[in-house]
């Protein structure tokens, strides 16, 4: 599959005529046809019906039109920015983070950042801890924000802060007459816990909370999103830990309790290129240094 294989899909399920799209496209109708069929081999789905009057998407071809149109309009913005910064107009930097950091540090300053560079493109792409280092050893981002000590030669790593974590609960659990929890009385409640996917990750922090502490928690639910994660406890199927930042996330029916036991914590670490002297990564690092 091949970028104007997407363009070609595009145009055809847009114009829902062969005609009208080969037209647009400025090519001739059978090697259009040619391409939509060696779309839809490489993919093994069908996505148009052609025997329908007028022709229609199947099922697929909806949900791959909805995808197409996202990918296509990414590429636009990359390569209107590409140009911008070709020509003088733009600098860029990247910035990978991990959902949870966005309740924390990371606005104030992505914030600060911008009004000393107003000239320059921030690009904010969410990724895991172990996502970044692919991402900053092939240029995608200029530093990453993550809970994960990476090990990788090639990046170094600054932890930026040792954040508390706390429970997460129903409203109205139990447990809140407590006003902290110990690990032990957690791991008898059904855990939910995030991310599920990819690991190494969070999940595997919070598991090991508990085994360091000689416990082993029932996992009842697996959440890729941490706001899936709170909705699941908000619905009662369990008790999830998350950094104490997350409580920004104000919802009438979560509360939220500190664990008992000191030093259950959850590192936000800061994520960069070995030996970029960058005078962008620099301010930016200065900002980090100077937050507060």
């Amino acid at each position: 599959m091949e970028l104007r294989h997407l363009r070609y899909f595009e145009a055809v399920a847009t114009e829902m005529n062969f005609s009208r799209a080969a037209e647009r496209l400025h090519i001739a109708q059978p090697p259009l046809s040619r391409q939509i069929q060696q779309l839809e081999e490489a993919l093994g789905a069908q996505l148009l019906d052609r025997k329908a009057r007028p022709m229609q998407l199947t099922p697929a071809g909806r949900f791959f039109l909805e995808q197409t149109v996202q990918v296509l309009g990414r590429l636009a913005e990359v390569g209107e920015a590409t140009r911008r910064i070709a020509q003088g107009q733009r600098a860029w930097f990247g910035i990978g983070f991990v959902p949870s950091t966005l309740y924390g540090l990371l606005p104030e300053l992505i914030r600060r950042f911008r009004a000393d560079h107003p000239e320059v493109e921030v690009s904010l792409s969410e990724l895991t801890t172990v996502q970044q280092a692919d991402a900053l050893k092939a240029g995608r981002i200029d530093v990453g924000f993550g809970r994960l000590p990476l090990g990788d030669p090639d990046i170094q790593a600054e932890t930026v802060l040792e954040e508390a974590v706390v429970a997460a609960l129903p409203a109205r659990h139990a447990l809140l007459r407590h006003e902290r929890l110990s690990l032990a009385l957690l791991a008898e409640e059904p855990l939910v816990l995030y991310p599920a996917r990819p690991r190494p990750s969070y999940a595997d922090q919070v598991l090991q909370m508990f085994r360091g502490h000689g416990l082993a928690p029932r996992v009842a639910m697996e959440a890729n999103e941490l706001q899936t994660a709170i909705g699941l406890v908000a619905a009662g199927l369990g008790v999830a830990l998350v950094p104490e930042s997350v409580r920004r996330l104000h919802r009438d029916d979560v509360d939220y309790r500190p664990v008992a036991e000191a030093g259950v914590v959850s590192p936000v670490i800061m994520n960069f290129r070995r030996g970029d002297r960058s005078a962008l990564l620099g301010h930016f690092k200065e900002l980090v240094s100077s937050r507060g």
